[in-house]
């Protein structure tokens, strides 16, 4: 069960820092040349820090069973979000269709679903959260980039595997079934950096957001998108672990982190690969803004 005293809150502490990271760049303390070394701060840095405490826990057979279902479930989620991605926009033209599949299977699940996850669950949702990732970042940096590119890319398998967040996550899971105990300098200084990535994230958010005109968010085939991505997608998720009889919290986190807005990587590959930027920018604007309604709205419905 969610605490939504905390939810609210958490929401409200979000929303505030987005509003920084918003204002801040409209008046240029903040500017769009800071958004590539924040991003790589994060990934590379604050975020597997971040995860690697997610596992820094009691280990036992209701922990690994959990980590391997979440494990299946968001693999059954990304199939689902590959074999459907066309299927959900068939009017679409073929300039926005590559932002809109990409969209799709790809969500802001690490910048903003980790802190949510760990704000809602404590470290042991984050420790779910970091599991869920990993299917998600195999896909968006092979068939994700591939909507783009028309082919697999290259290096595809060395990026995943060498991504920050994949290593962190066996880095943690190392330390969790062995319990080793990290000398306490080393763990303090996991921690404090960790305990950085929920600020920073939304920050960050905040200044893409800023990007984007409020004049331009009457898009229909965005709204269709955002209808997509934070409800139809989510709401299926929850119908099936209901049916399976999936773990409470292994649901909750499931459902939440399926629920999330279009990720940032949306606009900076479609920037990359000649896509709509522009369309891709407002569909990660038009979606983290819609999901300060849509992310309690699944909590209640889960309550």
């Amino acid at each position: 069960m969610v605490d939504m005293s905390n939810l609210l809150n958490l929401q409200i502490t979000i929303f505030c820092l987005m509003a920084a990271g918003y204002i801040l760049t409209k008046l240029q303390i903040l500017s769009a040349d800071a958004r590539k070394p924040l991003s790589n701060l994060l990934i590379n840095f604050i975020l597997p820090c971040n995860m690697i405490t997610s596992f820094l826990m009691e280990f036992n057979q209701k922990i690994l069973t959990d980590c391997l279902v979440i494990l299946i479930v968001s693999i059954c989620i990304q199939v689902f979000a590959v074999l459907t991605s066309k299927h959900f926009y068939p009017k679409t033209n073929d300039s926005k269709l590559p932002v809109l599949r990409y969209g799709t299977i790809a969500s802001n699940a690490g910048f903003m679903g980790n802190p949510i996850a760990q704000g809602l669950y404590g470290d042991q949702g984050l420790l779910y959260a970091s599991i869920y990732l990993i299917p998600m970042r195999t896909v968006m940096w092979s068939f994700g980039v591939a909507c783009f590119t028309g082919t697999k890319g290259k290096g595809v398998v060395k990026k995943i595997l060498t991504h920050p967040c994949i290593i962190a996550v066996f880095i943690g899971l190392f330390l969790m079934i062995t319990q080793i105990q990290l000398p306490q300098g080393i763990e303090q200084t996991l921690r404090y950096a960790g305990n950085a990535n929920t600020a920073l994230s939304m920050i960050l958010i905040g200044n893409i957001l800023a990007e984007v005109h409020a004049s331009e968010i009457l898009d229909t085939n965005a709204w269709w998108y955002c209808v997509v991505r934070l409800a139809i997608i989510p709401i299926i998720v929850l119908i099936t672990c209901n049916f399976a009889g999936i773990d409470e919290m292994v649901k909750q986190v499931s459902v939440v982190l399926s629920g999330m807005p279009a990720a940032a990587t949306t606009a900076i590959l479609a920037a990359k690969y000649d896509g709509d930027t522009h369309f891709a920018a407002k569909i990660v604007f038009i979606s983290t803004l819609l999901s300060m309604l849509s992310v309690p709205l699944l909590c209640i419905l889960m309550n």
